[in-house]
């Protein structure tokens, strides 16, 4: 009993050294915006995750409101925990506000530079959205082109856009139209699995 209780500090200390830590740095849709955050998509990919023989912690960093400004001013903080995988979901509220997409850029490349300053083998998932057509053609091409530019200069993986398959979908949104229903963060845990898969 007593070579079983010395080896077990080793063992537990040999799991979670194996562990992926990946951060979700995101808004409304992150956090889970009228849900239990254990229905929110970060719990559910750490799930689909750990049935797919994984062993990763997830943080759920998603705050309603943020915008890429918000993130950037929190980043610091969050980088206090190490990290393995950042996954970026900012920059919606930007657009629904009509922000300069130059700016919102700006800011999530600050994030992302910090980042890999503080960590500089952490892969960097990009989470694309989109803005409303009543936002202005002009203005929707530009904010449309901010995730690929991203991606291509930082040799991120780019998942083209977080609500695929959920946005517009009555049934998979809450009232407001907006936010997911807790089926709707399932299908996009799903999807974002598959990317998060060829990272870890």
């Amino acid at each position: 009993m007593k070579n079983l209780l010395i080896l077990l500090p080793f063992l537990c200390v040999a799991f979670t050294s194996t562990e992926k830590i990946i951060l979700f740095l995101g808004d409304s849709l992150t956090a889970g915006y009228g849900l239990s955050p254990n229905q929110a998509f970060p719990a559910w990919v750490e799930k689909e995750l750990h049935q797919a023989g994984r062993q990763v912690k997830v943080i759920n960093a998603g705050l309603s409101g943020e915008t890429s400004a918000g993130g950037l001013s929190r980043i610091d903080w969050m980088l206090r925990t190490p990290l393995d995988i950042l996954v970026l979901e900012l920059g919606a509220n930007d657009g629904l506000r009509g922000l300069p997409p130059g700016q919102t850029q700006k800011n999530l490349q600050a994030i992302i530079d910090r980042t890999k300053t503080k960590y500089p083998h952490v892969k960097i998932v990009l989470a694309g959205m989109m803005v409303p057509p009543n936002m202005g053609p002009a203005y929707t091409s530009e904010f449309k082109k901010i995730y690929p530019t991203l991606a291509e200069k930082n040799n991120a993986l780019l998942m083209p856009f977080l609500l695929d398959g959920v946005g517009g979908n009555e049934k998979l949104n809450q009232a407001d139209g907006i936010h997911p229903t807790a089926e709707g963060h399932q299908i996009i845990a799903k999807n974002l699995v598959k990317y998060l898969l060829k990272v870890l």
